[in-house]
């Protein structure tokens, strides 16, 4: 009872005392375990991290002046910017690193919160809203019934029955076979060379996005028709050199065998080399860029929570401050005009994030007749690789179709996931739609901490294929679907040459 933390332990034990022969009760102090530095860093950086995101961003935003109504669109987007960001502080603090979840309300919170709720304050948006008012009302609370119901899906993944774990039987999980994995790095080199090469060397990569499209025009013939050979060549291009880079760098951080063989460090900095020239930020766009930094970074660092916090929690800084000025490099030194502001919250007007009146424009458009689609957007983003000479009334992507629609001359728009599910099934099919989605990134998740931290191996594809879905989350949640699944299928086809099922560990990464 003495001791200075007043924890104590009671043994009811049935030892008869010398003098009485009664039963003794014992009681030893005991020392409660010491708190670690990361718990206690963790602790003291929860409160103003949980204050900012929900309160403090929030409340900074909608007390700014401006000449936006305090309706109910208002209200409810800073209910909804409160909620995503009670999710995101969560996601941030857990225990355990929930990698794509950390990335859906890492972009809910700012492209379908932040920014939006500035939008209001100051009455304008990036794309015209073309319906009336009740419309944008909707669109609003799509959104915050789609996170709800994504919440709901997370909990029934919780509460899954216990299944017995595959892992215990290496011949049923998913590996990456070496032999195969050589066969990629040389595919990778050998198509990225030829993007090289097709666009003039290394040099117009450091130009402008412009002229990289201007490039990949000319070379494959600069008609209407050749945007589908453009759009192969640019993922052949970067997509294979992105994934060679990543399966390398998990098999030497996680391999000392890797680590002695010569040959696997000159590849690996050879790869190194080539994603500095195809994947940087200069040539690409921003959305891709993020995909490439959060794949490499949670590859690269599977068990560090404080990695995994830090790219959360300065993910938001980076989208709200850093993400509308990226652009620069998109047009030459002619084309680019120069950032004016005249309002804190004028970078958050942009057309980056157009995703919230574009769901609402998605639902004026349902309703000026057009209804919904019951799928055929859907099945056009799976069958993206059919050519629309064979299926000649193949759908436009959800943007372009919406953008025509309203009139617009550059058709290049965002149309978020709520806006794909929407308008393809409805209110209703659009909640189960979130519901499927949460439940699966969940699981997904798991699997993740499963393969890196309770079972880690160099070859388990899960610890690059989470960090990869992870980073390309921001671009299936802006949409269209059609436009990212270019990208999807030949990330597949990658994933296909190297995973193997069998357990003979000659042939796996070691």
């Amino acid at each position: 009872m003495g001791n200075e933390r007043g924890i104590m332990t009671i043994d009811l034990s049935n030892k008869p005392s010398p003098v009485s022969g009664s039963v003794q009760l014992a009681i030893s102090p005991v020392q409660a375990a010491p708190v670690s530095p990361r718990a206690a860093l963790s602790r003291a950086l929860a409160v103003p991290l949980v204050l900012g995101l929900v309160f403090f961003l929030p409340v900074l935003v909608a007390v700014q002046a401006g000449p936006g109504s305090r309706d109910e669109v208002y209200w409810l987007q800073l209910a909804l910017t409160c909620y995503a960001g009670a999710r995101l502080a969560a996601m941030t603090l857990t225990a355990r690193r929930r990698l794509i979840q950390g990335s859906f309300w890492l972009f809910t919170y700012v492209a379908m919160g932040v920014a939006p709720l500035a939008q209001a304050v100051l009455g304008q948006t990036p794309t015209p809203v073309v319906g009336p008012r009740s419309d944008l009302v909707l669109a609003v609370s799509l959104t915050l019934c789609g996170c709800v119901a994504y919440d709901l899906g997370v909990l029934l993944a919780r509460h899954r029955p216990a299944m017995p774990r595959s892992v215990s039987r290496p011949g049923r999980t998913a590996s990456v076979n070496r032999r195969r994995l050589y066969l990629l790095v040389a595919f990778a080199y050998a198509a990225s060379t030829l993007f090289v090469m097709q666009l003039g060397g290394p040099a117009v990569f450091f130009s402008s996005r412009q002229e990289i499209s201007e490039g990949i025009q000319a070379s494959s013939g600069g008609s209407d028709q050749s945007q589908v050979a453009s759009a192969v060549l640019r993922g052949f291009g970067t997509v294979p050199a992105l994934l060679a880079f990543l399966f390398l760098t998990r098999w030497l951080i996680t391999s000392r065998h890797a680590r002695r063989r010569p040959l696997v460090i000159l590849l690996w900095a050879g790869l190194f080399a080539v994603n500095v020239v195809v994947n940087n930020p200069v040539s690409n766009p921003r959305y891709w860029f993020l995909t490439v930094m959060f794949s490499i970074l949670f590859t690269a660092f599977p068990r560090s929570p404080v990695m995994y916090r830090a790219a959360l929690a300065t993910g938001v800084v980076a989208a709200l401050l850093l993400f509308p000025f990226m652009d620069r490099f998109r047009y030459d030194e002619g084309g680019r005009q120069p950032v004016e502001s005249t309002s804190v919250l004028a970078p958050l007007v942009r057309k980056d994030y157009d995703q919230i009146g574009m769901l609402a424009n998605t639902i004026s458009f349902a309703e000026s007749g057009e209804g919904h689609t019951y799928g055929r957007q859907l099945s056009a983003t799976a069958f993206f690789f059919v050519p629309r000479a064979v299926w000649p009334d193949k759908p436009l992507d959800s943007g372009v179709r919406v953008g025509e629609w309203m009139g617009m001359n550059n058709t290049n728009l965002s149309s978020p996931l709520w806006a794909e599910l929407w308008l393809d099934f409805g209110p209703v099919g659009m909640t189960g739609g979130f519901i499927v989605l949460g439940y699966v990134c969940a699981r997904a998740d798991r699997r993740y901490a499963r393969r890196t931290i309770e079972h880690p191996h160099p070859g388990h594809i899960a610890a690059i294929v989470i960090p990869l879905i992870a980073g390309y989350a921001f671009i299936l949640l802006r949409g269209p679907l059609l436009q990212a699944s270019g990208r999807v299928g030949i990330a597949l086809l990658c994933l296909a040459l190297v995973t193997t099922f069998r357990s003979d560990q000659r042939k796996l990464l070691q």
